[in-house]
């Protein structure tokens, strides 16, 4: 099992930044790619970004592109989320997910990850 717990949401305004942070825990080495997902009140899960475990490839959604950063650091077992220019439309629950065979175009389907986090509000004010 792997266990995934979010922190650093909260309240900014518009044009703001924040850090989210995902601890892992448990066979973490069992995963190969390590994702954050968001959803909003009456909207599906989607995907923001994710990342390898080795760190050769990232990937984003195009809503965040060149605004959301995600890291991993191996030594502290940590997935990182730094968003900066943030805007009101990125208000939602903010989750963390891992893969443990995740490939190709799983890497951005909520479906394509195994163990999930519990969330962390991110609430942007206009």
């Amino acid at each position: 099992q792997v266990q995934l717990v979010e922190s650093g949401g909260g309240l900014v305004q518009a044009g703001g930044s924040l850090r989210l942070s995902c601890a892992t825990s448990g066979r973490t080495f069992i995963t190969t790619h390590m994702g954050w997902f968001r959803q909003a009140p009456g909207t599906e899960r989607e995907f923001v970004a994710a990342i390898r475990w080795t760190g050769t490839s990232t990937y984003y959604a195009d809503s965040v592109k060149d605004r959301f950063a995600i890291s991993r650091d191996i030594a502290k077992n940590t997935v990182n989320l730094q968003m900066n220019s943030l805007k009101p439309e990125d208000t939602a629950v903010y989750y963390c997910a891992g893969g443990v065979r995740t490939t190709g175009q799983e890497v951005l389907l909520a479906t394509g990850y195994d163990y999930w986090g519990q969330g962390t509000q991110v609430t942007v004010s206009s």
